[in-house]
């Protein structure tokens, strides 16, 4: 097959990859010339992806995959095009931004030709494939969806940084408009994906129908809604432990022996692409979602409630030297998307406190570019605040922060019997230890 995949970024380009992979002519179509030119040379455009490298290496000299920034060239005579373009959410008012989408679509739509199944794969609230995407469709390319294209909806459900095990390890959900847009999905898709065998499973992995394009939507949404939900409650309980002086991990621990309790753990902050975002997408259609938005709110509010739990142990912050240990949204992985780092600076700062950021994985200049001071270890700082799971932090100690006065770890991410004599308010800990 010839298969165009929209927008090469951290999904959509593995995505692309992976279908080249399995022996089919891609081509990536993505806005950044940058992002186009270093996939046509062979090279990752972002580090951490598992395999892609090695994978880039060996199908852009065969001649299986290659980008470009022009969609008339990618779409015509495309058997599938599938879309992986960024949905933003207003971060005042928890609407959707459909712009990018928005701009994509009809970009593909004005080259759109008969017999094209295509995919969306970005995350949308429910309704969005039917009563957006169809009309557009058919306006800007004067078709018709059932007749000369399909139209379906097969959310992405991997990781960055290992989505091709993840590719295997999940079943691909399809919601399509029509009996016969489903069954071309389920085709291509078989075509383009394997499966490891899931013995767990009430039914074989592979490609799964699920009925409609909205049970689709609904069902990334509330897959990752769920987590949000969790972490939340796993938050509040935190909090009344650290109250009450329990240690909120034996109580969850003892919680999930049993297999009816899957609590999650707690954290300074939810960040990344998926989590913050999704349960606002799922609100954007059902605003009576009390649950969800109580959950939201209160994960979103967490940076500044463990920068107060700091301020009453310390006092006024007004002058005081903080770092905040983490950049990135979730230890080991190169991004800052929705991470908990501009809360917790932003409530430092607001309280007076003179901030610095460190993060392992970004240089100086990098962290600069966000307007951050720099951080180094073995300097000096009043306070820290481990925002981020790094791997190298569970090795740090008081002798790391000269004249440190109070750690807040904010991922139970050190390691106490490197922090004795040193004030350490772990998140639901029972307080300061």
């Amino acid at each position: 097959m010839r298969i165009a995949v929209v927008a090469l970024g951290k999904i959509g380009l593995p995505l692309a990859v992976q279908f080249a992979d399995q022996g089919h002519e891609v081509v990536g179509v993505d806005v950044n010339q940058a992002v186009v030119d270093l996939v046509n040379t062979g090279t990752e455009p972002f580090p951490g992806e598992a395999h892609l490298q090695e994978k880039l290496t060996e199908l852009v000299p065969a001649g299986r995959l290659r980008a470009t920034t022009d969609y008339a060239d990618a779409i015509p005579g495309a058997d599938a095009v599938v879309i992986v373009v960024p949905l933003f959410v207003n971060d005042t008012t928890w609407e959707p931004d459909f712009g990018w989408m928005d701009a994509a679509t009809r970009s593909l739509a004005e080259h759109l030709t008969p017999g094209t199944l295509v995919s969306y794969e970005t995350t949308l609230p429910v309704g969005t494939t039917r009563g957006r995407w169809k009309p557009l469709i058919e306006e800007v390319s004067g078709l018709t969806e059932g007749t000369d294209f399909h139209l379906v909806f097969s959310p992405e459900r991997v990781l960055t940084g290992r989505v091709f095990a993840d590719l295997r390890k999940y079943p691909k959900l399809v919601g399509g408009l029509s009996p016969a847009g489903v069954a071309r999905a389920i085709e291509f898709y078989e075509s383009v994906l394997t499966f490891d065998e899931r013995p767990d499973l009430a039914r074989p992995n592979g490609v799964w129908d699920m009925g409609s394009a909205e049970a689709s939507e609904m069902a990334k949404l509330a897959e990752t809604t769920y987590r949000d939900v969790n972490i939340g409650l796993a938050n509040q309980f935190a909090l009344y432990a650290d109250e009450v002086g329990i240690d909120v991990y034996a109580v969850i621990e003892a919680c999930n022996s049993q297999p009816f309790s899957h609590i999650h753990r707690p954290g300074i902050a939810v960040g990344g692409h998926c989590i913050p975002v999704y349960p606002r997408l799922y609100l954007s259609t059902d605003n009576d979602a009390e649950i969800v938005r109580t959950a939201r709110l209160l994960n979103a509010s967490m940076p500044d409630r463990l920068v107060a739990q700091a301020a009453g142990v310390l006092g006024d912050l007004t002058g005081l030297t903080a770092v905040v240990l983490g950049a990135a949204y979730r230890g080991g992985v190169k991004e800052t998307a929705f991470s908990g780092v501009f809360a917790t600076v932003e409530a430092l700062e607001s309280r007076g406190a003179i901030v610095a950021v460190h993060d392992p994985l970004y240089t100086d200049a990098e962290l600069e570019r966000f307007g951050w001071t720099p951080f180094h270890i073995g300097e000096s700082a009043d306070l820290a605040i481990v925002q981020a799971d790094h791997a190298d932090y569970a090795g740090l100690s008081a002798a790391d922060v000269p004249g440190i006065r109070l750690l807040v770890d904010g991922r139970n991410a050190t390691a106490a019997d490197r922090w004795v004599g040193t004030p350490r308010l772990v998140i639901g800990a029972g307080g300061v230890r």
